[in-house]
């Protein structure tokens, strides 16, 4: 069964929420996240890409860029633009794109469970990508990136979720630049906090990784490097569950450049053997 478990977050003052937002580290180049950071002094991508602030020369896996990353995220704290939250919660994050919502629980998730095929994965990991993140994660102290899980909606987890956001304030609510509405509930009563850890423990009995195979992967092999120095925070890493009810899976389109040989109607037909090929 999936074991999860709340965290004490550390989180951006909601007067800056928007600022600080930012698009995931790997969907930007160093060049668009300089731009992308042109201006705005609280952005994340300070931590995540912090090579922005070094010359466009460097190797972005030299280890001044992480130093750098910890030095940012030392400089955000000590600034207060993230404060850490008092008390272990649970987050209910909702996002709203082109009218369509989708909502997830953040949580910490087990390194045993992935270790342990409790957490599902369906693709191989690179090791120059997992190095990349180890070390992020070793030098600056922190999980700055998010895995984004799968689980098979549970009808109980669902009605507190559903009661939490419709009798609760939201703690942040805004519209990004790219339109997509982002909204967080912050679940700080203890009851509830343990009825869905229960839940969880005894309901749901695996997850599933949609995204993040290289983040999570990083997480187990830091606490393996650990060793006997692992504390506790080592056995579990950041994640976002969201219900299979929730779900929207989106096109995601290749552009072919070489056929290998084939002509077209070979391509189609060996495509066919393994995949519906239709035409639009």
């Amino acid at each position: 069964m999936a074991s999860i478990k709340p965290f004490k977050a550390l989180r951006p003052q909601p007067q800056l929420a928007k600022q600080v937002a930012s698009l995931p580290y790997d969907v930007l180049s160093s060049a668009e996240a300089k731009i992308e950071a042109q201006g705005n002094t609280y952005t994340f991508l300070h931590i995540t890409k912090s090579e922005i602030a070094l010359s466009d020369k460097t190797d972005v896996h030299a280890p001044e860029v992480y130093q750098q990353a910890k030095d940012n995220l030392d400089a955000f704290i000590k600034r207060d633009v993230l404060f850490r939250e008092s008390k272990d919660c649970y987050y209910i994050y909702q996002l709203i794109m082109n009218g369509r919502s989708q909502t997830g629980l953040v949580c910490a998730s087990s390194v045993d469970d992935y270790e342990n095929d409790i957490i599902k994965k369906h693709e191989f990991t690179r090791p120059e990508k997992e190095l990349d993140r180890i070390n992020h994660i070793k030098i600056t102290g922190a999980q700055t990136g998010n895995v984004f899980l799968a689980y098979r909606n549970n009808a109980s987890v669902d009605q507190i979720i559903e009661k939490w956001k419709t009798t609760k304030s939201a703690a942040y609510d805004f519209i990004a630049e790219d339109g997509i509405q982002h909204t967080i509930w912050i679940v700080s009563d203890s009851e509830v906090v343990e009825e869905i850890t229960r839940l969880f423990k005894e309901e749901v009995p695996c997850t599933y990784i949609a995204d993040g195979h290289h983040r999570a992967a990083s997480a187990a092999k830091v606490r393996a490097d650990l060793g006997a120095k692992a504390t506790p925070a080592a056995d579990y890493f950041l994640t976002t569950l969201f219900p299979s009810n929730q779900l929207y899976i989106m096109d995601y389109n290749r552009v072919i450049k070489d056929l290998n040989g084939l002509n077209a109607e070979q391509f189609l037909a060996a495509l066919a053997i393994s995949f519906e090929v239709s035409f639009i």
